[in-house]
């Protein structure tokens, strides 16, 4: 990670650990075609994508990261560094109280490939791209790094952090559970193999 990593530095790293019943493990094997797609709201990059950030803003001028941009209302060094979201509270409010049939944590491999590892053969997923707007940090990076719109969901979560698969009848009381945090973004459908497995 240059630019990251300097000469006599080091990383600290913690690392957790944890277990479920096998009865209780969720695998995606169960999605259905009719199964609605929610997304929970990210804080911001979280994890991916920092060494794209940093590169187009690498020309901020003499404040450099304390730079206020109109539309953050905060340095930019300061909106980048928004700690991730951990989503355990709302992983166990939706585990007790909905079907859930498949979680997704958009991080590494962006919407599509991480989606795909939870829906099993013959089951596609349809995405809308514009049922959660993308935070304003995600736009300046696109705006100032010439960033194709696709490449833009390749590299970051554009404001989902996670994508949950329910029943289409557990919709409504997940969503109620989740409020202001959650948005449907999507469907699960019948796929015949032909095309894209998931669309945005």
């Amino acid at each position: 990670m240059p630019g990251v990593y300097q000469p006599g530095t080091f990383d600290l790293v913690g690392t957790v650990v944890g277990w479920v019943e096998r009865e209780a493990v969720i695998d995606g094997s169960n999605v259905q075609p009719g199964g609605v797609c929610l997304g929970l709201r990210s804080t911001g990059l979280h994890t991916n994508g920092h060494s794209l950030a940093r590169h187009v803003f690498s020309d901020m001028g003499p404040a450099g990261w304390e730079t206020i941009l109109p539309e953050l209302g905060q340095p930019v060094g300061e909106r980048l560094m928004t700690p991730r979201k951990a989503y355990l509270d709302e992983s166990e409010t939706l585990v007790e109280g909905a079907t859930v049939k498949a979680l997704a944590h958009v991080t590494g491999g962006d919407f599509v490939d991480n989606v795909l590892r939870v829906v099993p053969d013959g089951v596609g997923v349809v995405m809308d791209r514009g049922a959660c707007e993308a935070p304003a940090i995600f736009r300046l990076i696109q705006e100032r790094g010439s960033v194709d719109e696709m490449e833009m969901y390749h590299v970051f979560n554009m404001g989902v952090g996670i994508v949950v698969i329910v029943s289409e009848d557990a919709a409504d009381t997940a969503l109620a559970a989740l409020g202001d945090e959650g948005v449907v973004i999507g469907e699960a459908v019948a796929w015949d193999g032909q095309g894209a497995r998931v669309s945005l």
